[in-house]
């Protein structure tokens, strides 16, 4: 419900009736909410927690989550792909000059692994490391989070910033 406000306020956009109701804007195939300028309070994001290995080459779906964590101990070197989802590019979902930020958790046994590739919407990209330099190994026992932003320069033209830090 919309309700009026008194001069020099703006109205009040607002779900009613029972305690504890969402309010959701969706918009149309891969158009946007777009909020004027202001303050975004108290924000949380999508994230999946799923009982899996790392290996092979993991598709990041951001119009799924800004958070993957897998929690079975990886089984191998892995390529990370980030893309919109299995039928949208991430091109397509992101304007020249915007960016994004998600993490993906990988969980590691005795035996650890790590981010040996990188991709966006299937496409091989350089990543500019942290330090300087791309990891060689993951963490032995711990919780290793990759970071990734990334900036979108033009048509399906990226620069992407990548980062490699151990909880454990």
């Amino acid at each position: 419900e919309v309700t009026n406000a008194a001069t020099g306020n703006g109205p009040i956009l607002g779900a009613s009736g029972e305690t504890n109701v969402d309010l959701n804007i969706t918009p149309k195939g891969t158009g946007r909410v777009i909020l004027g300028a202001g303050a975004i309070q108290n924000l949380t994001e999508k994230a999946t927690v799923s009982a899996t290995a790392a290996t092979g080459t993991i598709n990041y779906d951001v119009r799924t989550q800004a958070v993957l964590y897998y929690t079975s101990n990886a089984s191998g070197n892995f390529t990370v792909n980030i893309r919109g989802d299995g039928s949208t590019t991430l091109n397509n979902i992101m304007d020249t000059g915007e960016s994004l930020t998600v993490a993906f958790l990988v969980t590691q046994g005795g035996t650890a692994y790590y981010n040996n590739a990188f991709q966006i919407d299937g496409s091989s990209v350089t990543p500019e490391w942290q330090g300087g330099s791309a990891p060689t190994a993951g963490n032995t026992n711990s919780i290793d989070v990759y970071t990734y932003t990334i900036f979108k320069t033009g048509d399906a033209a990226f620069t992407a910033l990548a980062a490699q830090t151990q909880f454990a």
